[in-house]
């Protein structure tokens, strides 16, 4: 995927349809001059309604595409006619689309089922028609109701992506050198902080053609909880990752204190990060000696941990068989 064909953020305008109105219409035949009250319903106004497309990984179709209308419902009419329904517009949407109301900020629903369908913003229901009101004590009701107004607003769509692995790390920690050696992407490369401005996914293959997802997750920095550096714009992604992959490079200063503080990133933005798998790759390692790699093993955090070096291709193979195993546990 071309990284600039990535959107993980657009603000629509929807406007449902009015509902009809119903019919204040009397029964008039030949021999029927004064009939009784038989105006039917007006239609439900049609809805904007969100759908789940696996084939689609990114908002771009709607980056220029903001404005969205569904169809008015029909009035009612004579004979107890019901008004048709307003046709629905549907907005097809990549797996991982989270609504927001604009103006609060509420999360409406997620999509997260391939044809899975949920009404962003209702259509006005349609107005009864003279037919209802009719009692012992007015047999001849002259009003109708008249349907439901449209709703209409503006609407925030965020995609989180769905990978089975998400790599996190401070930037200039590896991470996309790592996408593309082990995968088919291409994430840009640099040697200087934030190369990376947008989530890059790869399919890596494993043994006996088995494989599974991978994201590049732009660079967290300390602070990025409370917004600072690309900071909340990204930290999303992580949510929906099966697991994580930390990367520490082996020229850190302190390896275990990074690994703490990017965990801690991730804690302070949600909690139940913390119950997702983890694995610590020590990035850059082919620049290690003996001595320097037995010096960085007696301190590392207590978790799952391997030494790679994605220039040198050390370590990947067994980076997929830990990845792959902790995938299937």
């Amino acid at each position: 995927m071309a990284s600039d064909n990535f959107v993980d953020y657009v603000k629509i305008h929807c406007k449902s349809g009015n509902g009809g109105g119903g019919s204040a219409h009397f029964r008039r035949e030949k021999y029927i001059t004064q009939g009784g009250p038989d105006g039917g319903d007006g239609g439900r106004g049609g809805h904007i309604i969100l759908r789940g497309n696996t084939q689609m990984w990114t908002l771009l179709h709607l980056k220029y595409n903001k404005h969205f209308k569904a169809e008015h419902g029909k009035h009612g009419a004579g004979a107890l006619k019901t008004g048709g329904q307003g046709k629905d517009t549907f907005i097809d949407v990549p797996i991982g689309t989270i609504a927001k109301d604009h103006e609060t900020g509420e999360v409406l629903f997620e999509i997260t089922r391939d044809g899975e369908e949920q009404i962003l913003m209702p259509g006005g229901r349609g107005g009864l028609g003279n037919n209802n009101f009719k009692s012992s004590t007015n047999q001849t009701p002259r009003f109708a109701q008249p349907g439901e107004p449209a709703q209409e607003a503006w609407c925030i769509l965020e995609l989180k992506v769905l990978a089975d692995v998400g790599l996190v790390g401070f930037p200039n920690a590896g991470k996309s050198t790592l996408l593309s050696v082990v995968s088919a992407a291409k994430p840009e490369i640099g040697n200087y902080p934030f190369t990376t401005l947008r989530p890059n996914l790869g399919i890596v293959d494993y043994r006996e053609a088995r494989s599974f997802i991978m994201a590049d997750i732009p660079g967290i920095i300390e602070g990025a909880h409370k917004g600072k550096g690309l900071g909340l714009r990204f930290l999303r992604h992580i949510e929906r990752n099966s697991l994580l992959l930390f990367m520490v490079p082996a020229d850190s200063d302190d390896i275990k204190k990074e690994y703490e503080v990017l965990l801690n990133e991730l804690k302070q933005y949600n909690s139940e990060m913390l119950l997702k798998t983890r694995i610590l790759a020590i990035t850059k390692s082919d620049m290690l000696d003996e001595e320097l790699t037995a010096e960085i093993k007696k301190d590392l955090p207590d978790v799952p941990s391997i030494l790679i070096s994605s220039v040198a291709e050390k370590g990947i193979v067994e980076l997929k068989d830990i990845i792959w195993q902790a995938l299937q546990d």
